[in-house]
């Protein structure tokens, strides 16, 4: 009896050893080796996204990321989407309204009447969903190709760029889908807009 209660004592102690070992041995690969391996890997294969995707102008200074949209309110450059959290990356969300939400058609309705005052070249039925809804995050840095495209006349008149020059801008910032299956076309605004405001300096000049 008392050679069986010693071996229990002993048994139990070598399984707590095991344990605080592999707990070691995990904590170590998971906690240190794979995120720093993962850190290697990433810096040396997509330096650029590892980086957060971050984009500079001409003179080299970050004013943005591909992936997180900007509130752009003159009316001269492309807007993008609606944003409930005014495009605050510190989190991501929406006010996942109901469309019967009458804080959500009141919005709507202001949207609308906005847009046909800044842009009464272009008829209301022909103004995107898009454009007036916020995107499941608020984060979203990318509009539709149409989206875009009618902005080309209010964009046009404000600064004297020809509505051919706009649409050919649009056309080269124009994504296509993910591996040609995945998504939708898309256009990033941001850098949309970096390329509209290089045209407008170069005009200028």
């Amino acid at each position: 009896m008392e050679n069986t209660a010693g071996n229990s004592g002993k048994t139990g102690v070598s399984f707590i050893g095991v344990a605080l070992r592999a707990s070691l041995l995990f904590l170590l690969l998971c906690g240190i080796v794979y995120p720093l391996a993962m850190t290697g890997v990433a810096q040396t294969l997509m330096p650029d996204r590892a980086n957060g995707s971050l984009i500079r102008d001409s003179q080299d200074k970050v004013v943005g990321s591909e992936l997180i949209g900007q509130n752009f309110s003159d009316p001269a450059l492309f807007q993008g989407r609606v944003s409930s959290i005014d495009y605050n990356g510190a989190g991501s969300g929406s006010s996942n309204y109901a469309p019967s939400n009458p804080e959500l058609l009141l919005r709507m309705r202001n949207s609308i009447e906005a847009w046909k005052k800044d842009n009464p070249d272009v008829p209301e039925s022909e103004l995107p969903v898009s454009l007036i809804t916020n995107s499941g995050s608020g984060l979203d840095p990318h509009i539709t190709p149409l989206s875009a495209k009618v902005q080309v006349p209010r964009i046009s008149k404000l600064t004297g760029i020809p509505v051919d020059d706009l649409e050919q801008l649009v056309r080269r910032h124009t994504e296509g889908r993910d591996l040609g299956l995945i998504g939708e076309p898309r256009v990033n605004v941001l850098m949309l807009n970096l390329e509209l405001q290089a045209m407008e300096n170069s005009r200028n000049q």
